[in-house]
């Protein structure tokens, strides 16, 4: 028997759709572009993406050409933005011949898409990601105007939608995120002035979808959003937990070995844990290569019948090891990193993060692809 065997990131497509029903409602009249890159946040991109049209999605978001590829050989046939945008002639090209309608940041990618659109006898469809202080990619608003009028004239492109991207939505307090409303409404004012329809306009990610529950509607300005993170059930800042969001992901494995040490016996790696006592100690075939992160070495927790049990010593790169005390675990018992048990026992991925010192993203995109992805419910 394989030893890895029962180890699987599980996705409950039940939760899944259940959080889509949730946002669609916080969302109001506003139209939802489900995220499902970097794989869907590691939960399987073409498997989220259709449980999501099963429960009414219709438009998607990714970040590469990669993940567009993935989709559109996986059958999903729906409108997808592409937020990366393109990076030269030939990705314009490709991304018009899988029908992507692209995010534009600067004035030569609606040079390249116009070009391609020209080759391939179509209309490119655009959106321009206006920066208003994430200061990573998008126009600059002093410039956004004129350059908008331009793309709304070109008889090669289709402008459909002007976004922008919170960048402290996840914090307690709204003034950065008005401040960035602030600039942007001006950007769309000077559109209106210049008689340009910016299209669907959209700004509110999943901190900002979850924070307008607190800050009020003025949060999702536009007329629709972007929920990545929140609609896998995970919060993007502790105080934006959301009791009606269910986890959809639970990374699993089993026991593959317990056995007894002694007071002082040494376990793991570089000898740092020591037995407080004598007690069990179970060996689960899951570790870093797979998604246990190594800081989370004597601070993280694994749910064993039903109960937390302290991670002992490093994590290594195929187990991990953990203290079980006097009460001992059978092989072959259920091992939980994070997610719910068959009991209906919790361990939040949040609660992972924070042992680690990271952040739920990161832990979700980080599961190793030798790692199933298996569809739940």
């Amino acid at each position: 028997m394989d030893p890895r065997e029962g180890t699987v990131a599980a996705v409950d497509r039940a939760a899944l759709a259940h959080n889509w029903a949730v946002l669609r409602r916080r969302a109001g009249a506003r139209r939802v572009i489900a995220v499902v890159k970097a794989d869907a946040y590691g939960h399987g991109a073409v498997l989220a993406a259709r449980c999501l049209l099963g429960a009414g999605c219709d438009h998607f978001a990714v970040a590469t050409l990669g993940e567009l590829g993935a989709l559109r050989e996986g059958g999903i046939d729906a409108p997808v933005l592409l937020l990366g945008g393109v990076r030269g002639p030939a990705d314009a090209r490709t991304a018009l011949a899988l029908g992507a309608t692209a995010m534009l940041h600067a004035e030569r990618e609606a040079d390249w898409l116009a070009g391609a659109a020209r080759e391939l006898g179509a209309r490119a469809g655009v959106h321009v990601e206006i920066d208003t202080g994430m200061r990573r990619l998008g126009v600059a608003p002093d410039e956004a105007p004129a350059l908008i009028e331009k793309l709304a004239a070109s008889p090669e492109l289709e402008l459909e939608g002007v976004a922008t991207h919170y960048a402290r939505a996840d914090e307690i307090e709204d003034a950065p995120t008005r401040a960035q409303l602030e600039v942007f409404s001006r950007v769309l004012e000077s559109l209106a002035a210049r008689g340009v329809s910016p299209g669907l306009v959209h700004v509110a990610n999943s901190a900002g979808l979850l924070s307008a529950q607190r800050w009020g509607d003025w949060a999702l300005r536009g007329s629709a959003v972007r929920p990545g993170l929140a609609l896998y059930g995970v919060a993007p800042a502790p105080h934006l937990v959301d009791p009606e969001l269910r986890p959809v992901m639970t990374l699993r494995s089993r026991v593959a070995a317990v056995r007894r040490v002694r007071a002082g016996d040494e376990v793991g790696y570089g000898a740092t844990w020591r037995a407080p006592g004598s007690g069990w100690i179970a060996s689960v075939p899951i570790g870093y290569a797979d998604g246990i992160p190594w800081a989370a070495a004597n601070r993280g927790e694994l749910l064993i019948g039903g109960r937390r049990r302290p991670i002992a010593g490093r994590v290594s790169m195929d187990v991990t090891t953990v203290w079980l005390g006097e009460e001992g675990a059978s092989v072959g018992e259920e091992a939980v990193a994070f997610g719910v048990a068959r009991g209906g026992e919790r361990l939040p991925v949040e609660d992972l993060a924070r042992a680690a010192g990271t952040m739920p993203y990161e832990l979700l995109v980080r599961i190793g692809a030798r790692v199933p992805r298996v569809a739940a419910s």
